[in-house]
């Protein structure tokens, strides 16, 4: 019998709160008359699915409490799966695979997944120091593969480098034509050290910095 809980008495409070004998609380629960008599007597255990079966008979219900009394909930239920369907370990941290990309490098024959964890307790109890222990894991939501938050990463990317070559071209006073777009490829932002102005890619035909 699990110690700190009393499963004589509370069988009994929801046989009483139910207004049930054993026999009726067994047939109601999916149980043997002798598993709730022996339970009640304190010679044997229940399943907690039976016990939780039996609360809502009489309109309750098993919760996990924390020491100052509050209720916490189970794990979320629509957490990552690996790609067996298998939850990821519950007392692992879980991360977006982009974040740890070189994992996945040499396996271009799989499907990338969302979410991984990593096995080193260590660097987990270093992150968590820093930034706290998340009360769950990360749960898939529309929008957040990694195909397209690589896609978000590589639009933020762009996007600065169009605002630090307007800033640097108004730095200089380059007049530049207030009805042209630019169209620089993510090639220019590799070779552009930021030192003057702005450089391009060989194959760059874009002219937002012409004077």
């Amino acid at each position: 019998m699990a110690t700190g809980f009393d499963l004589c008495g509370v069988l009994r409070r929801i046989r009483r709160t139910a207004d049930l004998s054993q026999r009726e609380l067994a047939s109601a629960a999916g149980l043997s008359v002798s598993a709730v008599a022996h339970a009640e007597a304190g010679t044997r255990d229940l399943p907690s699915c039976a016990l939780a079966r039996a609360a809502e008979l009489a309109g309750l219900r098993l919760v996990l409490l924390d020491a100052e009394g509050r209720e916490v909930r189970g794990m979320h239920p629509d957490g990552p799966r690996d790609s067996t369907r298998r939850r990821l370990p519950a007392h692992l941290d879980t991360q977006h695979t982009d974040e740890v990309a070189d994992r996945w490098a040499h396996r271009l024959d799989r499907p990338q997944p969302w979410f991984t964890f990593g096995l080193d307790r260590a660097a987990r109890n270093r992150q968590r120091a820093r930034v706290g222990t998340p009360e769950d894991h990360d749960v898939p939501v529309p929008g957040d593969s990694p195909a397209e938050r690589r896609a978000r990463r590589q639009e933020a990317a762009r996007r600065r480098a169009a605002e630090d070559r307007e800033r640097r071209r108004a730095t200089v006073g380059w007049s530049a034509d207030e009805g042209l777009t630019c169209t620089c490829p993510p090639e220019c932002d590799e070779v552009d050290d930021g030192s003057g102005p702005p450089r391009h890619a060989a194959a760059c035909a874009c002219r937002c910095d012409a004077g």
